[in-house]
């Protein structure tokens, strides 16, 4: 009798506080988690920005400082992944440098990359991937200058390319914001099976009398 009494004091405790009332809070706590995560996309976006407008300033000092800023800023917030993207100003620069110090030299076929430029430019958005293939193709057209210094190797892509990824939880805003929705479903959960568990000994209990 008194493991009856014990059975169904522990199921009024765990009636206390409703089932409803706990997803209720789970709907707000994760309304709240949404906007915090969503706050640390939108600063990822707006340093990711600052970064390729730096780019097209072409300030050296610029570029290297919102990279680290980015670089930080994803390292220490949730939902802050870059995704892949590309200094295409500074690799457009670095492209032309080469190609107008090459200029410079005498080839027996005469000026091969003004002859290059003057086929694809009127065609092609300058060094896009349509232009740079363009390019590629003119410049195979003649045979390799004798002297090294005229054969232009452009830059690699992928020497342009960045991506940062986000730790899966920080001590922030929203990294406790999602423990506590964590800790709402596991806390519905335990408290829909004690109550299962409780039920089912109380019967149990019944046919054993």
């Amino acid at each position: 009798m008194a493991d009856k009494r014990r059975v169904k004091r522990s199921i009024k405790q765990l009636q206390r506080v409703k089932t409803w009332q706990l997803l209720v809070l789970l709907i707000l706590m994760s309304f709240v988690s949404a906007t915090f995560l969503r706050l640390d996309n939108i600063g990822m976006d707006q340093r990711r920005a600052a970064v390729l407008t730096a780019d097209k300033s072409g300030s050296e000092e610029a570029i290297q400082s919102r990279l680290y800023d980015l670089q930080r800023y994803a390292a220490t917030h949730m939902n802050a992944d870059t995704g892949p993207f590309y200094l295409e100003s500074e690799y457009k620069r670095e492209a032309q440098r080469r190609v107008d110090a090459a200029k410079s030299y005498t080839n027996p076929n005469g000026n091969i990359y003004a002859k290059a430029e003057a086929v694809c430019r009127p065609q092609f958005t300058v060094w896009s991937e349509a232009y740079v293939q363009c390019f590629a193709d003119q410049l195979a057209k003649y045979p390799p200058s004798s002297n090294p210094s005229e054969n232009v190797t452009l830059p690699d892509v992928n020497l342009y390319r960045y991506s940062y990824d986000s730790p899966l939880w920080t001590p922030g805003f929203s990294g406790w914001s999602v423990i506590g929705c964590i800790t709402l479903i596991i806390m519905i959960v335990a408290r829909l099976v004690s109550i299962g568990v409780l039920r089912l000994l109380l019967k149990r209990h019944y046919r054993g009398i």
